[in-house]
């Protein structure tokens, strides 16, 4: 039979737990109200949020010391100890010997491939900053991390050979390709077009970087305006990327797609501009008015005079020397290395050729047409020069007639006189472009030459 307990009593428990449920219930509410008003108030941000990313637990408590900052950075004696930045394990400054705020970064890490010490250099302060070596010093953790040894990826980067820029390539092409021009002057202007219209643009870009669009971006200004001009730019980055083919540094040459990016250029036979050339016809006049052998004129005239009978080229004439004349035989041999084809060219000279060559003798050892000073050859400009002052007409309104011009005056003058058209070619030293017309070509017609020749001496001279 259970025990009755006392009615008293019941009432005492039934008081003791009803006190028990309130401060349970009033300690809940605390509680929440708590959590509720922390969650609710934004603590401040510390300095350090994001700087234990990524770094172990155990390297924590270090990362809990302040920042260093520029202000202490710069105010670092001489030969001071290290101090550590604060916010990346291992990263210190080391101060400088003899400067006062100056000093080295290093990182101290533990080398994950080989388990020794290494320390690692991040550059001078104040040149690298103090965030600039934080930021690389982080990235290293995180190659640590990964496995990597930063100095041993650094070591393999620098032994791997680095791709030549645009501009490193074609100086180095223009090198190779130098000693086989025989003009100094072309291969200047090689590299210089380069230098005007493609380096401002791509000059800096790795050769294997380079694109279709950046050859379009070059050769877009000047594709319409100057055709010539970007065909030849084109056409040197075309060797540019493809000596980088052959070098093993780009796998494809972007040059060759580029036409697909650029508008259409008109043909070339509408931009082709001749030569501004004297009529013919005219020839007796001026050269009887300015050029007339017989008179004391200076070297520029009779070196004019004398390539007006020769149908020879300005530079052919102008580099000329002493030992290419044989007055005996009445020859005058072009090397090849002086000729535009690169094959030697015998020209037959008449008894008013040689006259004039003559006259000549006595002003250089060597060079038959020297400079006024004598030194050197005749320069590219002094038949221009020449020129202009005598105004010597041309074609072509508002131009002057060129030097070269009067070449086109002498094959005109072979058509209207009858002369075969493979003795007036041969005069003017022209490549035959028929391969199977070029390999019947066995003799240069020397002698049928020279009484065309001769009969073109007579025209010019004749008044």
């Amino acid at each position: 039979m259970a025990e009755r307990v006392p009615a008293f009593a019941r009432d005492n428990k039934h008081q003791e737990d009803r006190t028990k449920g309130a401060k349970s219930q009033s300690l809940r509410g605390f509680q929440h109200w708590t959590h509720t008003t922390s969650s609710s108030i934004r603590q401040p941000e510390s300095k350090c949020d994001g700087i234990l990313d990524g770094i172990p637990a155990s390297d924590a408590l270090q990362l809990q010391m302040a920042l260093l900052s520029d202000a202490k950075a710069r105010n670092l004696g001489p030969g001071g100890a290290a101090v550590a930045h604060g916010g990346v394990v291992g990263l210190t400054l080391i101060p400088s010997a003899t400067s006062k705020g100056q000093g080295k970064w290093v990182l101290r890490y533990v080398s994950p491939t080989t388990g020794k010490r290494r320390n690692a250099g991040l550059g001078s302060y104040p040149e690298t900053s103090i965030a600039t070596a934080a930021k690389n010093a982080r990235q290293m953790r995180e190659d640590i991390a990964a496995g990597k040894d930063p100095l041993e990826s650094k070591a393999i980067e620098l032994a791997r050979p680095r791709t030549p820029t645009v501009i490193e390539a074609s100086e180095r092409l223009h090198d190779e390709l130098r000693p086989g021009w025989k003009n100094a002057k072309h291969a200047q202007q090689w590299i210089n077009t380069l230098r005007q219209y493609a380096f401002p643009l791509v000059g800096t870009l790795p050769l294997d970087q380079v694109q279709p669009r950046h050859i379009a971006d070059v050769l877009r200004p000047i594709w319409l305006s100057k055709p010539e001009t970007a065909s030849r730019v084109k056409q040197r980055l075309h060797a540019v990327m493809a000596w980088g083919w052959a070098h093993g540094i780009n796998q494809a040459n972007p040059v060759d797609v580029v036409d697909h990016l650029l508008p259409q250029q008109p043909g070339k036979a509408m931009r082709v501009e001749h030569q501004p050339a004297m009529p013919w016809k005219q020839l007796p006049d001026f050269v009887a008015e300015n050029l007339r052998a017989d008179r004391n004129f200076e070297p520029s005239r009779r070196a004019l005079l004398f390539l007006i009978l020769t149908a020879a080229r300005s530079g052919e004439v102008r580099g000329a020397h002493w030992s290419e004349i044989n007055f005996e035989q009445r020859v005058w041999t072009i090397p090849a290395s002086r000729m535009k084809t690169q094959q030697p060219h015998r020209v037959p000279l008449t008894e008013e050729a040689c006259a004039l060559l003559r006259a000549q003798q006595g002003q250089h050892d060597e060079i038959v047409f020297p400079s006024a000073r004598g030194r050197t050859a005749m320069s590219d400009m002094a038949l221009t020069s020449l020129l202009r002052r005598l105004k010597a007409p041309s074609d072509v309104d508002d131009r002057i007639a060129t030097a070269h011009g009067f070449r086109s005056s002498f094959r005109d003058w072979c058509s209207e006189n009858g002369f075969a058209r493979d003795l007036a070619e041969r005069a003017l030293a022209h490549t035959v472009q028929n391969k199977v017309e070029a390999a019947y070509h066995r003799t240069d017609l020397l002698e049928q030459r020279r009484l065309m020749m001769q009969e073109w001496s007579r025209f010019l001279l004749r008044n």
